[in-house]
């Protein structure tokens, strides 16, 4: 047993609300923290957060709040603002959050401008915090359903990253233990561009086997680039890389991949994204990720020719056409 009591939940789009989901399953006190006023009126009203996650009859052990205040009591905090606005949500906790909070960080992204990951993020904002990173293959729907999911859970301090485990699993999500924090976020992020990527070969009609060699080859940039960074190889083939990737990339459920459906069909990026209310990560991270890979010295060519389409600076077919045109070289 891990002895925690309570969880807070810091954001509640769909992401944050099944996380709220998963605590409450596990026989946590949960408080969600919303932004949105619209989001506590509607669980008030129905236990249902019908704008971000509809369908989905929350647990009454879940207390849904706009005051940041509320997360002060917590044991255990989950962060799941979308990666851009991390660092200002953190920022606003920073004065409820006690020294040696543990902190588990469940967005994926790299922060435009500054490119940090999230670990890096939240030392800037909140020091004092016990840091792990949650990642891994998981739709926010289907984990707020109970249906089974494993997640990588990292932390540098292997016996705080057990003890969160403890407390939040439950029979339908599994969190496996890892010391590998660089790897867990370097893989959330990366993953989001590549699906980006998939959805825009899927929509283009280029037929599986390109699918499949784009996912490979995907994972072989998300596994330089990670350790580069100093993450471990074998971390990527877990749960929170590769694990992460194949189900962001092979699912018009992902939202990173609808977008490059969207894009494959001929669509703009504006008209991919009308009327999503829900993050798309990779679109933000792209750019980021190409910096970071440039700033590295990294090769990472699918990923920039994502960033070069989302920026309007190659047509898709031109940066199809400049991939496939690449000099032959040894795949390993």
């Amino acid at each position: 047993m891990s002895g925690y009591r309570s969880a807070g939940v810091l954001g509640a789009g769909a992401w944050g609300t099944a996380l709220a989901q998963v605590c409450a399953a596990a026989g946590l006190r949960t408080t969600l923290w919303a932004r949105e006023a619209e989001v506590v009126e509607a669980v008030a009203a129905r236990r249902e957060n019908t704008p971000f996650l509809p369908g989905v009859r929350l647990h009454e052990a879940i207390t849904v709040t706009s005051d940041m205040a509320a997360l002060a009591g917590a044991d255990l905090v989950l962060a799941a603002p979308p990666a851009q606005f991390a660092r200002a949500a953190l920022t606003a906790f920073a004065p409820h959050a006690r020294p040696g909070l543990p902190v588990a960080l469940c967005s994926k992204g790299v922060e435009q401008g500054t490119l940090k990951l999230m670990t890096e993020v939240l030392a800037d904002t909140l020091p004092q915090a016990q840091a792990a990173v949650l990642s891994g293959p998981s739709f926010a729907g289907e984990v707020a359903r109970g249906l089974p999911t494993a997640v990588s859970l990292a932390c540098a301090d292997l016996a705080c990253a057990r003890t969160i485990a403890e407390a939040i699993a439950t029979p339908g999500f599994r969190p496996y233990v890892i010391d590998d924090m660089i790897g867990a976020e370097a893989g959330g992020a990366v993953k989001n561009v590549l699906a980006i990527a998939c959805g825009i070969v899927e929509g283009r009609g280029l037929g599986r086997s390109a699918h499949a060699a784009l996912i490979t080859r995907g994972f072989a940039e998300m596994t330089r680039l990670a350790v580069k960074l100093g993450a471990r190889a074998e971390t990527m083939a877990g749960l929170c890389g590769l694990g992460d990737l194949v189900l962001t990339c092979s699912s018009p459920q992902s939202r990173n991949m609808s977008v490059g459906l969207a894009l494959g069909r001929g669509e703009t990026l504006e008209q991919a994204l009308f009327g999503k209310l829900s993050v798309a990560e990779g679109v933000a991270s792209a750019p980021a990720v190409k910096a970071l890979a440039e700033r590295e010295g990294v090769e990472m060519p699918i990923c920039a020719a994502v960033a070069a389409i989302l920026a309007g600076e190659a047509e898709v077919d031109a940066a199809i056409s400049g991939l496939l045109n690449r000099p032959l070289r040894a795949e390993a």
